[in-house]
């Protein structure tokens, strides 16, 4: 049993984890597998997120609950945008930045700091040019991007998948 998550589902590019402890929030997309599924009954917050995830994984089109926001108030404007985004359908980091008054170096750092990837759908805003970055740089980050897009039906055609 791996102790520093709640509850994790194994998926086709990895592991969907869930910490939620006093201390930290967060989903993590791993690469590798933790094993199967697990689900810690203590915390009903990350019970509620497994759930909402599981949904999620069988039916793409699953709209998870936004729970609280935990950054700084341009981060939250930038996750509530995000999080508007309607299933199937993507947004540049540009057009993302139009929408809220920003810059879309603002908005790619706020994607990167989402601690609720998949409920926050931050892979649904791309690169103009191409698929754009995801995870933070992470080696693994780009296939996950790619695979939660085409889970959602959403093809980038014409676009670099970098």
């Amino acid at each position: 049993m791996n102790r520093n998550y709640d509850a994790w589902v194994d998926v086709p590019f990895g592991t969907v984890a869930i910490a939620m402890n006093s201390q930290l929030q967060r989903i993590d997309l791993l690469s590798e597998s933790l094993l199967g599924t697990y689900q810690l009954d203590a915390n009903p917050l990350a019970a509620k997120i497994y759930n909402q995830i599981i949904r999620y994984l069988t039916l793409p089109s699953f709209r998870c609950d936004l729970p609280s926001l935990p950054g700084t108030q341009f981060q939250q404007r930038v996750w509530r945008a995000i999080y508007a985004i309607p299933f199937g359908e993507t947004l540049t980091y540009g057009q993302l930045a139009d929408q809220i008054s920003s810059g879309p170096r603002a908005v790619a750092n706020a994607c990167g700091a989402n601690p609720y990837p998949i409920i926050i759908p931050c892979h649904r805003v791309v690169a103009i040019n191409g698929i754009g970055g995801f995870m933070q740089g992470k080696t693994c980050g780009v296939s996950v991007k790619q695979w939660l897009l085409r889970h959602e039906g959403i093809l980038l055609t014409g676009r670099d998948d970098d």
